[in-house]
């Protein structure tokens, strides 16, 4: 068992890896990203992807989970979940990928 720094550590490194690549897990949109132009949301899937800016505020637990990004003027927050294989539950270990798909949403703030 991997105490709780560890635990941590390996969740954000997890959550890192799907914002960054777009692998690890699933990556789902709403309607008001859907509904976006092209280029826009391109942009927003970028902005997402280099989003580094993790502070005690808004990142409390360290496990790089959430943010929001700003591209042409659309505020957008994007979040990550972690759910047992079937996504049918929440998963009971979110730092153990052989038991947990995380799925990160990126949404129009004014949907959240």
């Amino acid at each position: 068992m991997l105490d709780t720094a560890t635990t941590t550590t390996k969740i954000a490194a997890l959550n890192d890896r799907l914002r960054q690549t777009y692998w690890g897990g699933k990556v789902m949109t709403t309607p008001g990203i859907n509904d976006l132009p092209e280029d826009t949301q391109l942009a927003i899937f970028r902005a997402v992807m280099e989003y580094d800016d993790f502070t005690e505020a808004n990142d409390p637990h360290g496990e790089h989970d959430f943010g929001k990004v700003v591209v042409s003027g659309v505020s957008c927050f994007w979040k990550i979940d972690y759910y047992d294989h079937t996504l049918t539950w929440g998963s009971d270990e979110p730092a153990n990928p052989d038991v947990t798909t995380r799925v990160l949403t990126i949404m129009r703030a004014s949907e959240y």
